[in-house]
């Protein structure tokens, strides 16, 4: 792994090779599969629309490359190579899942189930199958690239982060889930057996290394953390430039924890006077109100309360680097609320019993469940644009079912450009 945490001969991810489009319905399809003339329409309009859904070099042309029918759907896919690079693509519709495992409305009401926790086997005995059947159906979503699948536009890379992991376990073993957050949505999520620096690094790597491949020179400028040393030196490592800005929120909860003691009332004084300094709205103000705080803390505060107060103020310059950056996060509240989803799941599940990799695939597999996961209805009425996380970051989204949207957005594995940099390499 590089200093950027990019493997430099990364191996190819499964899926890269699939494009993924909608057509109207099953019988549209079967028309452009007919007429060579109407299918290149087809491809040709959404290849103008939404070239992101393709590889790169499909504007110097391509040509049809045969096709293979399935026999499992009983279903013609075609491929067509590009004039440029001479790579061959498979064709996919939307209405069929990857490796056409189902068609995508057959299985589309179980897999937004499992957002809410419903159980693999309460899953199979709704809607049928077996248990494990809908646990691979789940699985599948975790392989496409977290990033690439969830933004589609390199401009829309958040420029401020949160990060934080979760405590999990692994057949009884701790194990720790490092988990990358901005704008409702999850961008990177892994499994690692330590919570030091090089585990880190690799963790958070991939949040890197995905986000490189969408824009090569992408660099955030800050991440806010809990204040875990070995979580600001793996941030630090991967992008030497970005800023680690301490978690306000998690000072505070340390700070009424050591306070358990004290009078409740001075507990409640001490809290209200901490969350005055935090609503100042400017840096000068902030560390003015810290140093009021400071001098108030040593003439005072109950001796049980004096030393943990001190050393909060003691960081007041790492709590104001906030303040540098419009737009960054100063708690880890966007963090902590997609990580409470994943402690409802993982709760649910009994955690993790197989290994580091399947339980990395469903971490993944959760994130994007959440990512593209549909809003209320009456939210979606009021706004079209908000319809789930990824169409509100996007502001666009490609179908109006959410599964489809998923999959279509998922094209090539979310790795457009791979193929393109290997062959450079």
């Amino acid at each position: 792994m590089t200093k950027n945490g990019i493997d430099p001969k990364p191996k190819p991810p499964r899926g890269y090779k699939t494009i993924c489009l909608p057509f109207e319905n099953e019988a549209r399809y079967e028309q452009c599969l007919r007429d060579d003339s109407e299918y290149r329409k087809h491809l040709e309009h959404w290849a103008g629309i939404h070239p992101e859904l393709f590889p790169p070099e499909i504007g110097e042309g391509f040509i049809f490359y045969g096709s293979y029918r399935s026999r499992k759907r009983r279903i013609d896919l075609r491929r067509i190579e590009m004039k440029k690079s001479r790579e061959v693509y498979q064709i996919r519709p939307s209405f069929l899942m990857p490796y056409l495992t189902a068609h995508t409305d057959q299985v589309e009401k179980a897999l937004y189930l499992r957002l809410w926790n419903v159980s693999f086997d309460g899953l199979a005995y709704v809607f049928g199958r077996d248990a494990m059947y809908w646990y691979r159906m789940t699985l599948q979503l975790g392989r496409p690239a977290l990033v690439g699948t969830t933004v589609k536009n390199p401009e829309k890379l958040p420029r401020h982060l949160v990060a934080d992991e979760k405590h999990t376990r692994l057949q009884g073993e701790k194990i720790y889930a490092p988990t990358t957050v901005a704008d409702g949505c999850f961008f990177g999520v892994a499994a690692a057996s330590g919570a030091g620096t090089d585990d880190l690094e690799r963790a958070y790597g991939e949040f890197a290394a995905e986000a490189r491949e969408l824009n090569p020179d992408y660099d955030p400028e800050t991440v806010g953390t809990d204040g875990w040393s070995a979580t600001d030196a793996a941030w630090r490592k991967l992008f030497p430039a970005i800023t680690v800005i301490l978690c306000f929120l998690h000072a505070v909860l340390k700070l009424r924890d050591r306070c358990r003691r004290a009078d409740q009332e001075w507990v409640d004084l001490v809290m209200d006077k901490a969350w005055d300094v935090y609503s100042a709205t400017t840096r000068s103000e902030f560390l003015k109100r810290f140093r009021r705080l400071r001098a108030w803390a040593k003439k005072r505060a109950p001796e049980e309360l004096r030393e943990a107060l001190l050393a909060i103020c003691g960081k007041a310059k790492l709590f104001a680097k906030a303040y540098d950056f419009a737009g960054s996060y100063r708690t880890s509240n966007t963090v902590d609320r997609l990580m409470d989803y994943q402690d409802r799941v993982l709760y649910a599940m009994k955690y993790f019993h197989g290994t580091v990799e399947s339980a990395r695939s469903m971490l993944r597999s959760q994130a994007m469940l959440w990512n593209f996961h549909p809003y209320g209805a009456r939210l979606r009425r009021r706004d079209s644009n908000r319809s789930s996380p990824a169409a509100e970051l996007n502001g666009d989204q490609y179908h109006e079912n959410w599964l489809h949207n998923f999959l279509i957005s998922a094209s090539l594995g979310g790795r457009r450009n791979l193929f393109v940099k290997r062959k450079e390499q």
